[in-house]
């Protein structure tokens, strides 16, 4: 569906769209600074859009993610790293896509509550999950120290968007759910193909598991006495008959040699 989509309104399609949104964020910091009531004007409210403030619909994407510097620098070169390498593995439409999903799904989710504000931290929290689901063995320097794969951050991330979803109130529920509506879109069908085979798996593993062993390995040709019925007797494959016959220790020298081809198993 997407590549006829993108076939069709390809060319419409923006490059380097995590370097634009970077941008505002940094001319909204450095404005902010000056005056923090720009934050606020920039927040998404539905019941002032409705007002006539038309512009909350696109002004909440340039939202900084703080107001401290190093956290800000932190943040924008992650997002850049981030969106620059999807943007690189799917295409520039195909990205552009993704992020369209999660702006329109937060926006509407937002006018369910029309007076509570959004943002875009959960938008902008799916470029995140989206490259360490696929990259899960990036790494990562905690404190510019220690490395750590950032499939461990995916994890926390996820338990905080479910924590979200679980004990907020509507506007952030409603809201972090929208944030992860495109990541589903997009790999939802392949992480459940993964999930129905390792079930298969795991169903497979337990039947062979579960299966009753043998009840002997060894059985005597002449007297039928198996490794089962005395674990100390000594059992011996004789090479003097056909196939493959087993005696224990006392019919081993004692018995007949069978030499027909066709032995029926005692």
């Amino acid at each position: 569906m997407i590549s006829r989509l993108e076939r069709k309104f390809g060319r419409f399609a923006v490059p380097n769209l995590t370097l634009i949104l970077i941008v505002g964020q940094v001319a909204a910091f450095v404005l902010g600074q000056r005056d923090p009531q720009i934050w606020e004007r920039l927040v998404l409210v539905p019941s002032k859009v409705l007002d006539g403030e038309v512009y909350r619909l696109v002004s909440f994407l340039i939202l900084p993610p703080g107001t401290a510097l190093l956290w800000a620098f932190f943040f924008w070169y992650l997002f850049y790293l981030m969106g620059t390498a999807l943007e690189q593995y799917w295409g520039t439409f195909r990205f552009n896509v993704f992020l369209l999903i999660g702006y329109v799904a937060t926006v509407a989710a937002s006018f369910i509550s029309p007076e509570a504000p959004a943002g875009n931290g959960f938008l902008q929290g799916s470029v995140f999950l989206a490259f360490a689901y696929l990259n899960p063995n990036f790494e990562l320097m905690l404190a510019f120290i220690l490395p750590v794969k950032i499939k461990w951050f995916a994890l926390l991330t996820w338990a905080f968007f479910v924590l979200t979803i679980v004990f907020g109130d509507w506007p952030e529920r409603l809201s972090a759910m929208a944030g992860t509506l495109n990541f589903f879109l997009f790999f939802g069908s392949e992480i459940f193909g993964r999930a129905r085979s390792g079930q298969r798996f795991m169903a497979s593993q337990a039947k062979r598991f579960g299966q009753k062993p043998p009840e002997f390995f060894h059985k005597c040709y002449s007297c039928g006495l198996t490794d089962a019925d005395d674990p100390s007797m000594d059992f011996r494959y004789c090479s003097k008959c056909s196939g493959d016959l087993c005696y224990c220790s006392e019919h081993l020298r004692s018995h007949e040699h069978v030499l027909d081809s066709n032995i029926e198993d005692a």
